[in-house]
């Protein structure tokens, strides 16, 4: 029920509810949250380890290939519902008002309940093939979203760059998945777990070939370098899409996947997985301080955060990367929904050059954005801190060059967010709407007050006690008392918690410093040209267009090229036209007139003669 109840909502929506907007918001919020109380109610009765652990049917067969549907019932599945249905209800509720007066609503809520079912099928799916099937569903509901207003070029150009980019890291995927097929002969998650732990050399020489093509997969779907930069563009789509995608499902489901086939992954593809990761994190956050659209700036603090969990895997932390996406689900979608209150109180301003002032004008807005931007940071308690500070901590014994990207990453972090907090919501109004702007609705602010309870709590609920290290599914911790729990991290690893903090507390001294009372951005004066490269994210859509330009332009070219005059030319119209030629010469021949053909009858006669008289 709570994987196809989000489908059948998008069914009734499409064939019956599609005009109404009350009826398909009512389908699509009913859905989810039916989702979630299921979910809590099938936690409460049957626990964190489910007895039947995992439910298939067979769907066909074919030689010895078997492909079963089914659903995957343990913890790092659960917390993913909860999750998915927990902060997705939340971003339903709040489209609710946000599209108030948008007359395609229906379509909208109908994709965003087909976007729903297929993470859920994602986070439920027993097997690497019905993994893939609701992988590109997955894929296929972001381009209708990112593309819902498909009438303006930039957000159609947004959602064919999401959709073609992604197929570039699925194509990878897939190969991945064929080779675990042909070495181990089973795509269910299970029996090649058991293969695995049985057999750790199983996949033999090809184990990080394997390994590093399904990693493949989450560099598409998690945005990773160097396939991070369809994410920034899928701004275009809504605000409650941004919100979805960034919090609850699409770049979820890259980590989500990695930790799900862990024991897949050898030594030498996790070093990979671990280095793009931190590189990712770095990058995505140096491009962030010098970006002015808030919703850019929480995109590319979502792929810098996607880095972190992703560096987390490569360095056999499967536990530390699933506590920050579940922590970091929470307070960016709240930072995302806080963004498109500003956004609607603005008529869809999106500079926060043109803000300022809106702390007085807007305060639930503002002080839920700025939990989740102390969430965010990783400033204890906030539940932020102490799944970052899992991640520094497992960075600080495994690689210390990462751990010092990782640190650095911290205090960037900060920096641009708080950078982001002064222009927009402190110091005076900037412009007319920021000077009239005024409080959203209750029911755009109500997600953000009930987002703001994770955000600032999930750090006290054990939720890194789900999960044993390196993909193993333990049991629950035994509970520390609230003192403990909180200073826990300056206990067990003292210099990864004071490093965390001491960053974040830099990066926000120095954003104090540089923009508390400005009315320009300093920075640009201050390093020169490298702020234009950096606002103009160092360039890698144009030279991704120069060497698409270069390689897939030019052999478009040379098959046209090839196709227009040897094919068609030489070939088709070559042989047809040697054909039509002599045609037209042998009519000349046939006039019909007696004395033509006598004429003619007559120099045949005459040469023959010759030749043969001629020539004794």
């Amino acid at each position: 029920m709570v994987l196809f109840l989000p489908l059948l909502a998008a069914i009734g929506i499409v064939v019956f509810a599609q005009r109404n907007r009350d009826v398909s918001a009512a389908l699509s919020i009913g859905a989810i949250v039916a989702g979630f109380l299921l979910t809590i109610l099938f936690v409460a009765i049957n626990g964190w380890h489910p007895i039947t652990g995992q439910v298939t049917a067979l769907w066909f067969a074919v030689g010895d290939l078997r492909i079963e549907f089914g659903v995957r019932l343990d913890p790092l599945s659960l917390l993913m519902l909860l999750v998915v249905t927990g902060v997705g209800g939340a971003i339903h509720i709040y489209s609710r008002g946000y599209m108030r007066e948008d007359p395609n609503a229906g379509r909208f809520f109908a994709s965003l309940s087909l976007f729903t079912f297929s993470m859920l099928g994602i986070v439920l799916s027993s097997g690497f093939m019905q993994m893939f099937i609701f992988w590109e569903l997955v894929g296929v509901s972001s381009y209708l979203l990112i593309g819902f207003w498909y009438e303006r070029p930039s957000a159609a150009d947004a959602s064919k760059k999401a959709f073609l980019t992604n197929r570039l890291g699925d194509f990878g995927f897939l190969l991945g998945i064929l080779m675990v097929w042909a070495s181990l002969g089973s795509l269910d998650f299970q029996t090649l777990e058991s293969a695995v732990h049985a057999n750790p050399d199983a996949l033999g020489a090809l184990a990080t070939c394997a390994g590093l093509l399904i990693f493949c997969g989450a560099v598409g779907k998690s945005a990773q370098f160097p396939l991070h930069v369809w994410l920034p563009d899928a701004m275009e789509g809504p605000t409650p899409v941004s919100a979805l995608i960034h919090a609850a499902t699409m770049v979820a489901a890259g980590v989500y996947m990695l930790c799900r086939v862990f024991f897949l992954l050898n030594a030498p593809a996790l070093e990979v997985i671990a280095w793009i990761g931190g590189f990712t994190s770095l990058l995505a956050a140096v491009i962030a301080i010098q970006q002015n659209d808030i919703k850019r700036i929480l995109a590319y603090s979502t792929l810098s955060q996607l880095g972190y969990m992703v560096m987390a895997v490569g360095l056999h932390g499967t536990t530390p990367a699933m506590y920050h996406l579940t922590t970091h689900a929470s307070f960016k979608a709240l930072l995302f929904l806080g963004a498109g209150s500003v956004i609607c109180a603005l008529h869809h301003e999106q500079d926060i050059w043109k803000m300022g002032g809106l702390k007085k004008r807007m305060p639930t807005t503002y002080w839920t954005f700025l939990l989740g931007t102390l969430a965010l940071c990783g400033i204890p308690p906030f539940s932020g801190f102490f799944s970052k500070d899992e991640i520094l901590t497992q960075a600080f014994h495994h690689n210390p060059v990462l751990f010092g990207i990782a640190v650095l990453v911290a205090m960037l972090t900060a920096f641009y967010m708080f950078r982001l907090i002064f222009v927009a919501f402190r110091g005076t109004a900037r412009s007319e709407a920021s000077a009239h702007a005024h409080e959203s609705p209750g029911i755009m602010t109500s997600p953000l007050v009930f987002l703001s309870i994770p955000t600032v709590f999930a750090g006290f609920w054990g939720i890194e006690g789900l999960f044993a290290g390196h993909g193993e599914i333990g049991m629950a911790h035994s509970p520390e008392s609230l003192i403990g729990h909180l200073f826990s991290p300056f206990s067990h690893a003292p210099a990864s918690a004071f490093a965390g903090i001491g960053a974040a507390g830099f990066g926000i001294m120095a954003a104090w410093r540089l923009y508390q009372d400005a009315s320009a951005d300093p920075i640009p004066e201050m390093i020169g040209r490298l702020s234009s490269v950096i606002r103009n994210r160092f360039y890698f859509d144009e030279i991704y267009g120069k060497l698409i330009a270069c390689s897939h332009d030019a052999l478009a070219q040379f098959s046209d090229s090839v196709d227009r005059w040897v094919i068609g030319g030489l070939l088709v119209k070559g042989i047809h036209g040697t054909t039509d030629l002599a045609g037209r010469a042998l009519r000349l021949l046939q006039t019909g007139n007696i004395q033509t053909y006598a004429l003619l009858f007559a120099i045949g006669v005459a040469g023959l003669l010759y030749f043969m008289l001629g020539n004794p």
